[in-house]
């Protein structure tokens, strides 16, 4: 560099330098904010409104210092971007930060949007518990001390013949607890193939490193035989874990060893079976047109001693991990003073209970359970929702079209089955299709789809029949 060029580059930034201080002064006070009557109108205590404040303008400091705020600007100006600013950040707290959702993506149980929706039975249950006192831990028979897993054991347990049942805040917890319980600093066979990774990068393998059992790898990742694990046993085993794979299929050359080989196995050297079953298959889906996936009570039926599965998918309740089992394997899981940390509150307990007396009656679980219905509806009601939502907003500056698609089920479960579905596939306009995405999600309620093929999709089967009116409306307020 010529020093000519040098002493440009040194004279260019030594008037930027001083345009950035000449700005820092024209930043107006704190107190200039709090006597503001917009910012007046907030219901947010003095206190708070001035740290905000303080924080905004600290970050205009550190962009005019930065070089990203210039220019000749005056303290009128910089005053009403900070007023912006403050009020944007003022109403992100004064409104709450988690609100509702209209699904268009078409996976039923979307992780990031909660999972299962729950049934109007629960929501009514809760109302109960929630606004008033209720009996968590107390015996209404005997006024004595009782236990919460109680609550929810029994029909657990009818429901899917199992001895006894734990409840936890997630399946992760779940499997964690167990292996803590059964297998600390012991030796636990797994087949390489079951190593799963699930949402948010929680590995098999690291669950099982923090629950302080030693995990022994067994077989290929294509192919695990029954003498793998019997090669694998020795007087440092405590227990064979089997993982369900919930979020994927390995097809073509590949075998897995039955639940049952692995129990008459383990048995004859008496070790216990754990098996992580995943998703939590209540029913069998072939009575609602799907693939038969096994349920909990056939683990059971089989032999299985341990097995552990979500709360929040297929079965359709809360966040939770449920752990069913031989009694003798359950009762040293709950004396874990893990569980105590693990266990969840009044609410999971409210509304996993009303979720599970839905399935005393099996044949109306489609008609009172939001997932099995959001799995049984018919494409031809999807299309009448379709053509529904098309009538109201046909009128727009957009191009709409009722198309046939295909939804999942998402979180794991059925990761290879292609559900027929139905969406509204829409093009506006005045505007690209990446900015009517993000002035939906921004929209109150909410509405979520996705982009294809340069157009933007609603998947009917995530959006309920009294969600169709909200939808449109929202459409409306967005593209008119």
């Amino acid at each position: 560099m010529s020093s000519e060029l040098s002493r440009s580059v040194r004279k260019h930034k030594k008037i930027v330098k001083m345009n950035n201080k000449s700005l820092l002064k024209e930043l107006p006070a704190v107190q200039d904010f709090l006597t503001d009557s917009e910012l007046g109108k907030y219901e947010i205590d003095s206190i708070y409104l001035k740290k905000i404040v303080q924080r905004e303008l600290q970050h205009f400091r550190d962009e005019i210092l930065a070089g990203t705020i210039t220019g000749n600007l005056t303290r009128e100006v910089l005053r009403e971007k900070i007023v912006a600013r403050v009020k944007g950040r003022t109403t992100g707290f004064i409104l709450p930060r988690m609100r509702r959702v209209i699904n268009g993506t078409g996976i039923i149980l979307h992780t990031n949007m909660g999972r299962a929706p729950l049934p109007v039975q629960a929501k009514e249950h809760l109302s109960e518990i929630i606004e008033n006192y209720c009996n968590l831990e107390i015996e209404l028979d005997s006024g004595k001390r009782g236990n919460r897993i109680e609550l929810v054991e029994e029909i657990i347990c009818l429901i899917t013949g199992a001895e006894a049942a734990v409840v936890v805040n997630n399946n992760a917890a779940a499997v964690l607890l167990t292996l803590n319980s059964l297998c600390k600093r012991k030796e636990v066979p797994v087949s390489r193939g079951e190593l799963v990774e699930i949402g948010g990068s929680f590995r098999m393998p690291e669950v099982m490193k923090v629950s302080q059992a030693k995990m022994v790898e067994v077989g290929a990742t294509n192919k695990t035989h029954l003498a793998d694990y019997r090669e694998a046993i020795t007087g440092r085993t405590a227990a064979i874990l089997k993982v369900h794979t919930s979020n994927y299929r390995i097809l073509g050359f590949a075998e897995t060893v039955p639940i049952a080989d692995l129990v008459e196995l383990a048995h004859s050297h008496a070790l216990p079976v754990i098996y992580d079953m995943g998703s939590g298959v209540m029913e069998d889906l072939q009575n609602w047109g799907f693939p038969h996936e096994p349920v909990a009570r056939e683990y059971v039926e089989a032999g299985a001693d341990v097995i552990t599965f979500s709360g929040d998918k297929v079965l359709g309740g809360p966040q939770s991990g449920i752990i069913i089992g031989k009694k003798k394997y359950v009762q040293k899981i709950r004396k874990n003073h893990l569980l105590r940390a693990l266990r969840c509150d009044k609410v999971t307990y409210a509304l996993l209970d009303a979720t599970l007396r839905l399935y005393l009656t099996p044949s109306k679980i489609p008609e009172n359970l939001p997932v099995a219905h959001m799995l049984t509806i018919t494409q031809q009601e999807l299309r009448k929702r379709g053509e529904k939502i098309l009538a109201e907003i046909q009128d727009l500056p957009i191009e709409i079209a009722v198309i046939d698609t295909y939804s999942q089920m998402g979180s794991g479960a059925l990761p290879l089955e292609k559900i027929p579905s139905v969406a509204l596939r829409l093009k506006p306009n005045k505007m690209s299709v990446s900015r009517l995405a993000r002035l939906l999600r921004l929209s109150d309620p909410a509405v979520v789809g996705y982009i294809e093929d340069d157009h933007f999709m609603l998947n009917l089967r995530t959006v309920r029949q009294d969600e169709l009116q909200q939808t449109a409306q929202v459409l409306r307020r967005v593209l008119g």
